[in-house]
């Protein structure tokens, strides 16, 4: 989209990245002129380029992550209308086999900043019968989720009972990470913490901040706003049964969505964090799992089942953690002045597989 406009007197600029919505726009202006006089404004145009970033995971029918994807392979739809990707960057595993990959060639728009991936597991603790035993073997096979990581990956741990409990800082301990989920989470309280010397969320989720969070909603709105400073796309694993407000219609029970879920999801995309939701529910359906579905279909990531096939679940999402591509693609022009929420749909093109990637972003 090119739109040229006329201004006085001639500037460079380039917007930075607005890192406050996973769709975010990034504005170059290029003019040309020569100098103004003290008296004398010079006449120039100026040219605004609009681009979107779109972090997208593709996997095929097994769940295994497809690496080696160019631009040629994706199709994206805004509104419907499709657009041009002009570039994907893979961000996560090494790739065997295969030379560097294309990337953009603005400076700090697709990298990170941070080398590895920033990870968050979330814990949705509960005594209840159909939901503890689940939840207690999931959390002894939990070790599954950590094979695919690698030294230069972070990871942080918190938990949610009756309020937000912070566990661990992002590190590369590994090892710690595995005790914290298999032998403490569930029985023990965490000790204080000193936040990390990289990326940290210590200062953002207090152990005063945690105890005033009364609902998961609350939490990952939280978690989101603690994640959003931080460069890059995260991801963040749920491992919990559910949440929303019961609601009966008919004589048939549901469960709604309400505003500290729609705060949570805003946090949620502003952080480019994408979902990864564990059902440890012991039963085939519950009401609550519409909650972990939505928040993972909204930001990106996918909600399995574990009661069944508890290790398939676990290493499904432990493929889905190895990596993602940064798609730099067209934005379409936008008319209105109010800000508005757009459809975004991703797909492969020539390939099977499916991508994963978040639904809307906003102007």
């Amino acid at each position: 989209m090119f739109a040229v406009r006329t201004v006085y007197p001639c500037s460079v600029r380039r917007r930075s990245l607005d890192s406050r919505i996973a769709g975010s726009l990034v504005a170059v202006v290029l003019c040309a002129g020569g100098p103004v006089g003290a008296q004398q404004l010079q006449r120039v145009e100026r040219v605004d380029v609009a681009r979107l970033l779109v972090d997208a995971r593709a996997v095929d029918e097994t769940g295994q992550p497809i690496l080696g994807l160019d631009a040629a392979d994706f199709e994206v739809r805004i509104d419907g209308q499709q657009v041009a990707v002009e570039s994907a960057q893979w961000i996560g595993g090494e790739l065997s086999g295969t030379g560097p990959l294309p990337s953009v060639e603005i400076a700090g728009v697709a990298d990170p900043g941070i080398r590895g991936r920033l990870i968050v597991f979330v814990v949705q603790k509960s005594l209840q019968a159909d939901r503890a035993i689940g939840l207690l073997r999931l959390l002894q096979d939990s070790e599954r989720l950590l094979t695919q990581l690698t030294p230069e990956d972070r990871v942080a741990v918190l938990s949610f009972e009756s309020h937000l409990k912070l566990w661990l800082d992002f590190t590369d301990d590994l090892d710690r990470v595995r005790t914290i989920l298999t032998d403490e989470v569930m029985f023990r309280e965490p000790g204080p913490l000193e936040p990390s010397r990289g990326p940290s969320l210590v200062t953002d989720i207090s152990h005063d901040v945690g105890r005033a969070t009364s609902s998961i909603e609350e939490a990952l709105g939280l978690i989101g706003n603690a994640l959003e400073p931080l460069p890059g796309s995260k991801s963040v694993v749920l491992i919990g049964h559910g949440f929303g407000e019961l609601t009966v219609t008919l004589g048939i029970f549901g469960a709604q969505l309400d505003k500290r879920y729609e705060e949570a999801r805003a946090a949620l995309h502003a952080a480019r964090a994408a979902v990864f939701s564990l059902d440890v529910s012991d039963v085939d359906y519950h009401t609550f799992e519409h909650g972990l579905e939505t928040v993972s279909y909204e930001t990106g990531g996918f909600f399995v089942r574990t009661h069944l096939f508890a290790r398939r679940a676990l290493d499904q999402v432990a493929n889905a953690l190895v990596g993602h591509y940064v798609l730099f693609t067209e934005q379409p022009a936008v008319r209105d002045e109010e800000p508005r929420t757009h459809r975004i749909e991703v797909e492969l093109v020539g390939r099977e597989g499916t991508v994963l990637a978040r639904s809307t972003y906003v102007d």
